[in-house]
């Protein structure tokens, strides 16, 4: 059962620091005006798919979450 506690933190500090850095990193780096993202604008239609935000996102947080396992 100890195992579980260490996820828990684990888990826990992963989303802080995510969403820490999501809220700083927008306002410095502004995520979603990637190049690489698809916008498309039509008259009555707009399709946004941020695929180079995406990918971003998932290196940085899978990054992170082997530090913190390897810490742990």
């Amino acid at each position: 059962m100890p195992f579980m506690g260490k996820i828990g933190i684990a888990v826990g500090i992963l989303l802080i620091v995510s969403s820490l850095a999501i809220i700083f990193m927008n306002k410095v780096f502004p995520l979603g005006s990637l190049p690489g993202d698809i916008t498309v604008e039509q008259e009555n239609f707009k399709f946004y798919f941020p695929f180079t935000t995406g990918l971003v996102v998932s290196g940085v947080l899978s990054g992170l979450a082997l530090l913190i396992f390897i810490l742990f």
